[in-house]
């Protein structure tokens, strides 16, 4: 899909960006093409969608344009796409940060007005909402979140989903080192990334395996605590009905004892209820809160790995939480494992980017072709910008063509880009599809999506178009 970035088509958009301030206003539209792919797998021929109030009202085959609707035309129409792997929006120190905790907020690291320039671009490229992320290689780097990249929407808008996911990683490397760089003229010494050892990389396993766990003892006493005051409540209110049924009864045994005691010169003692101890509350712990949210399958966890080793030490790790909804991030050497990762419905996050000298450590086995066959091995497959360049979010159909090109199907790209990705951070509600009821992130194309001749006429974001051909 061409996007036609150049320097100065970015020197230009951030001049716009600067003048054009507040995002486009939302618009009743009737958008018409010749074809509406629906869903993944699902698509209506010469139909419309009707917008309202930034959702989708309509969709169909017969709609008319209600008066003062804007009518938009295409040949193809989809939802717009998710970068579930994205920097964009993050500030460079947030980025970096390796102290996070499990209930650090990434959105608290948002920036809605930052970079608008690269937010134009991945629009015109058909990028509508993002994941971002704090700490891209912190063990744990916190809650993620979803967000749209319009530039100048207000931070309300702006946020799909707070809290979209948990990020964790094993075994990456460590900004701030030092590493040997090939030149032409030789080797030369150059700031970058620290390769952990191998006994690093073990305990960065094992401090994983150890947080599930201890955020699975939280819930489990948690809801211990839970059935235990429900006993209580339960105990306190029988007994509350059988006081109050033998009330008559008490007041008349009471008079007769009092009486008595006055005439034995006694003083009269009142005998009391003796009341089942309420049972203490846990301690509370946010960052085993967030965890235990996680283990519990309320909220997906998303781990950075990418060795065979750390990717066979998490799956084991993990085996016993039934519940959780694991997603794999990175997964350069996940191919040793694809019969388990698709027998357990894990996904796998890949970058498929062209790596040249200097990557990583971690990265030496990446290849464009890990899509491709991992799909063919029955693993789901989402693709995403590698979240460390917030400009890499606009080459996000590219990186997907590059997939496709590597053996990805081209179907199973398109749904990586919208479902899959809307499912995977549970935005599937708003997001991912052309259906009623959802947003209105929208891309109106002049071919099919991820062709490689195919340019974005249209970008439509909670209703309001943002790209047009004239801009």
């Amino acid at each position: 899909m061409h996007t036609n970035v150049g320097w100065l088509a970015l020197v230009l958009a951030g001049t716009a960006g600067a003048q054009d301030g507040a995002a486009p206003a939302r618009e009743t539209l009737l958008v018409r093409a010749e074809h509406v792919i629906v869903a993944p797998g699902r698509v209506l021929d010469a139909a419309q969608v009707l917008v309202r109030d930034g959702r989708i009202v309509a969709v169909g085959q017969d709609l008319e344009a209600p008066a003062g609707a804007r009518v938009l035309e295409g040949r193809w129409v989809c939802a717009g796409f998710i970068d579930p792997w994205s920097a964009l929006g993050m500030a460079a120190d947030g980025l970096a940060e390796l102290n996070a905790t499990a209930a650090t907020r990434s959105i608290d690291g948002f920036d809605p007005f930052s970079l608008d320039h690269l937010r134009r671009e991945a629009l015109r490229a058909g990028v509508t909402s993002a994941r971002v992320q704090l700490g891209a290689q912190a063990r744990i780097g916190g809650l993620g979140a979803v967000v749209r990249l319009v530039p100048g929407l207000g931070r309300d808008e702006a946020v799909v989903a707070e809290h979209s996911n948990l990020w964790m990683s094993a075994g990456l490397s460590l900004p701030t080192g030092m590493q040997f760089v090939e030149t032409p003229d030789g080797f030369q010494m150059v700031s970058g990334n620290r390769a952990q050892d191998p006994f690093d990389r073990v305990e960065s396993v094992d401090r994983i395996v150890s947080a599930l766990q201890a955020g699975r003892n939280y819930l489990i006493a948690q809801n211990e605590h839970r059935h235990e005051l429900e006993d209580w409540k339960k105990k306190i209110a029988e007994k509350e009905a059988e006081l109050e049924k033998e009330s008559k009864k008490a007041k008349k045994d009471r008079e007769k004892a009092q009486k008595d005691a006055e005439e034995k010169g006694k003083p009269f003692e009142e005998k009391k209820y003796k009341e089942d101890k309420k049972p203490a509350t846990p301690r509370f712990d946010e960052d085993n809160e967030v965890i235990a949210r996680a283990v519990d399958g309320r909220l997906p966890l998303l781990i950075a790995a990418e060795r065979e080793a750390e990717i066979r030490a998490l799956l084991a790790g993990t085996a016993s939480h039934g519940r959780l909804r694991l997603v794999l991030a990175g997964g350069s050497e996940a191919v040793h494992h694809a019969t388990e990762l698709a027998e357990r419905r894990i996904p796998v996050l890949v970058w498929p980017a062209p790596l040249g000298r200097g990557r990583p450590d971690e990265l030496e086995a990446h290849d464009l072709s890990l899509a491709g066959r991992l799909s063919g091995a029955g693993v789901r497959v989402l693709l995403g910008s590698g979240g460390r360049d917030p400009s890499a979010t606009r080459d996000l159909p590219l990186l997907a063509g590059l997939a496709v090109a590597h053996g990805l199907p081209s179907a199973k790209a398109f749904e990586a880009l919208t479902l899959g990705a809307a499912r995977a951070l549970d935005v599937a509600d708003r997001l991912g599809t052309v259906e009623a009821g959802k947003d209105a992130d929208l891309l109106i194309l002049d071919g099919p999506p991820l062709a490689s001749t195919t340019n974005v006429r249209f970008t439509i974001s909670s209703g309001r178009v943002v790209v047009t051909p004239e801009n």
